[in-house]
């Protein structure tokens, strides 16, 4: 039995593989611009929110609180690319209730995506954020002989947000097609519950780790601030 959506083709035209992981990455995006625009286009001032709009606002205000508290700063400039890692992920999760759905999470090429789309934002915010010179220069902090471990640790902790998704999203899945196989009334249902609730706490946890990065990223280490106070 394949668990995978990637071991799922629907066609295959030109050396193309239409696989389920793409059909359904392509789906949620979907579902989230159409959600988008609908919202967007009923957006008016004087008028009471439809309640689609006000949920979103609440999500998106809820968002915008938790960067704030993880980086100490204005989320801004981080909402959008942390807000869209979250819900991607969590509509992805949360569509596992329909029948014949497989999350595109559960494909390792996905997961491996969104982080490396992290490990690009990192530095673009450091160095946004601080300039070139002072980012870099936190990668030989406190000492230049620190740089291998650092440059290590970097790529180290993107593989860990890629495998750590991919991980509980595959087990959550095998668990379930198991079950269905065995008991196929009660146990799945349990399951399939615990399942959406497992996908939230994921979807969570990997846009908190990324912003914590992000952060860590825009701030200087003890090492910098350290030798920057001395130098004043």
């Amino acid at each position: 039995m394949e668990f995978s959506p990637d071991a799922t083709v629907f066609a295959e035209v030109g050396g193309f593989a239409l696989n389920a992981t793409i059909l359904w990455t392509w789906v949620v995006m979907a579902i989230l611009v159409a959600i988008s625009l609908v919202v967007r286009f009923q957006v008016r001032e004087g008028f009471v929110p439809s309640r689609l709009q006000a949920f979103l606002e609440v999500v998106v205000e809820e968002i915008r609180r938790q960067i704030r508290e993880v980086s100490e700063s204005e989320p801004g400039r981080f909402t959008a690319f942390v807000g869209t890692l979250f819900l991607f992920i969590a509509v992805s999760n949360a569509l596992t209730v329909l029948p014949g759905y497989i999350p595109p999470t559960a494909s390792l090429s996905t997961t491996a995506g969104l982080a490396i789309c992290v490990l690009v934002a990192v530095p673009l915010y450091g160095i946004a954020e601080r300039g070139l010179t002072a980012y870099l220069r936190n990668y030989i902090q406190p000492t230049p002989f620190m740089l291998p471990f650092n440059v290590i640790g970097e790529a180290s902790r993107t593989l860990a947000l890629a495998i750590r998704l991919y991980g509980n999203m595959m087990s959550g899945t095998v668990i379930v097609g198991i079950l269905i196989s065995i008991t196929p009334f009660l146990f799945p249902v349990v399951m399939q519950l615990l399942g959406l609730l497992t996908g939230m706490i994921q979807a969570y946890i990997f846009a908190i780790l990324a912003m914590v990065y992000i952060a860590s990223a825009t701030r200087p280490r003890l090492g910098a601030r350290k030798g920057a106070t001395d130098a004043d």
